[in-house]
Order: C-alpha cells, then structure tokens, then sequence
C-alpha cells in the first residue's frame, strides 16, 4: 500500500507545482503592463470591460466610429430577434464545448476544464445583444478614441470564422464559430487583454484571468 501511495502524493505534488507557478507566472504576467502611457480621451468611444468573477466579455456599441455591428450580428441569429433592438453587444470568445456546456457555473465539470486547458481549437464567440450597460465594481467603462475602437473591432472580427451561428442560453445571446486556439495560456481573459492591448490601453501583458483584465481600467 505504501509503494502506491507514495507515486501518487509525488503525482499530487508536482500538480500542485505546476498550478502554483501557473497562477504566479500569470500574476506576473498581469502586472507587467503594455502601453504604460495610454490615458484615456476626454471623449471618445465608450466601451465597458464586464467581469462575472471568471470570465470578461467586452460590450460595445452596434455603432460607433464607422464600425456597425448590426450586420455582423443579426437579430436572425437570436432565439428571440426581437432584442437586436438593443445598442449594444456583449462579445466573449472561448471554448465551445466549455461555453455550450456550461450556461451556469453550477454546469461546469473538472473533466470540461481540463480539456479547455489542454488545448483545443473548437472555439466561439459568444454574443450577447443588451441594453445600456450600467458601470460598477464588475462592469469597467473605457474611453477610446474612434481609432481606438476601430482597432479593437479589428481584433474581434478576425476572430470570428466561417459558420453558422447557433442560439445562445436565452433570447438574446448566440454562438459564432471563431478562431484561435484555447488552452491554459491563450484564455477567454487573454483574448480580452490583446483585444484592448491591440486598441492601445494600458492592459498587463498577460491576462489569463478575469480579474487582472480590469486592474489597470
């Protein structure tokens, strides 16, 4: 009994390692900034960062800056076009079989995490069409300049793929196939980071998770 549970408290520590020197890397990697001295315009294009505790979507306006969602997005796409009535979008890439299967939290599977983690190239966009975001604690607003926006809506429509959407967890959300591969460097919260790195703001290098995506807002 004891030459196998030796093996597998080896096993348990080396996993534990790992997680530990995942979490510090990412720490240190959030913290390293890019684009140190963006500031914000006085006015501008005004987007919202919004954190539930794991995961951030960016919301957007439909249109701004000579960049128009409405077409990209359409109210076909919806369970219930009738919210494509709303100015904005909330757009969150990930894992499809992460997203799809889990509409609450209380879905999420260690085996579905693990296999996010490990890599995968089966990725979404998830849409969701709301009304005027409200800013708080866990909805960040930003101002960017209209050349700002436009280069954070390039970054969004290069990850979208060829495909038919299917329909979200309600009336007014939806699944768009996308590009890029996910795994435990390349997160939902990674691609946020580089999408506003890539507008200019001031962003850590490295963002894996959700929290440290709004640290610098």
């Amino acid at each position: 009994m004891m030459r196998q549970v030796r093996p597998l408290r080896f096993v348990l520590l080396g996993l534990a390692g790992v997680l530990a020197a995942y979490l510090l890397v990412g720490l240190v990697g959030s913290v390293w900034t890019v684009n140190r001295d963006w500031r914000p315009p006085a006015r501008g294009v005004t987007i919202w960062v919004e954190d539930n505790g794991i995961h951030t979507d960016l919301l957007m306006p439909k249109q701004a800056a000579g960049v128009d969602w409405r077409d990209v997005f359409p109210g076909e796409a919806l369970r219930e076009p009738g919210y494509a009535r709303y100015a904005h979008v909330a757009v969150g890439w990930g894992n499809r079989a992460f997203f799809i299967g889990t509409p609450t939290w209380w879905d999420v599977r260690p085996g579905t995490v693990v296999a996010a983690a490990l890599g995968s190239d089966d990725n979404v966009l998830h849409v969701e069409h709301v009304a005027q975001p409200v800013g708080g604690e866990r909805v960040r607003a930003v101002v960017l300049t209209p050349a700002q926006y436009r280069r954070l809506a390039r970054v969004v429509r290069a990850s979208l793929a060829p495909g038919r959407a299917v329909t979200g967890y309600a009336g007014h959300d939806a699944f768009y196939p996308a590009r890029g591969r996910y795994d435990a460097f390349h997160t939902c919260n990674a691609w946020t980071g580089r999408a506003l790195a890539a507008a200019g703001v001031r962003i850590g290098w490295w963002t894996p998770f959700s929290a440290p995506v709004s640290w610098w807002l």
